[in-house]
């Protein structure tokens, strides 16, 4: 199990800021995100940027219970 932190509209579509997600890799916590969540998060979940313990990561990067996967969609605004 990997902690797992959403934000803005990842956490809007989860309806959570946080959950503990099973998976030995990202690609299988993101799997396991997808399915708990369903289909509008998973359209969310595509536009999105994956970190994990503070750095950008790959699907095919381990996780285990220490590690924090973070879901970051995308800024927009400003003046």
């Amino acid at each position: 199990m990997a902690r797992v932190r959403l934000f803005a509209a990842a956490r809007e579509a989860a309806g959570t800021a946080r959950d503990d997600l099973p998976g030995t890799t990202v690609a299988e916590v993101l799997a396991a995100a997808r399915q708990r969540y369903g289909p509008h998060f998973a359209e969310v979940l595509d536009t999105c940027r994956v970190w994990r313990n503070g750095e950008p990561t790959e699907g095919d990067e381990p996780v285990g219970s220490a590690d924090e996967v973070a879901i970051l969609p995308p800024v927009s605004g400003g003046a």
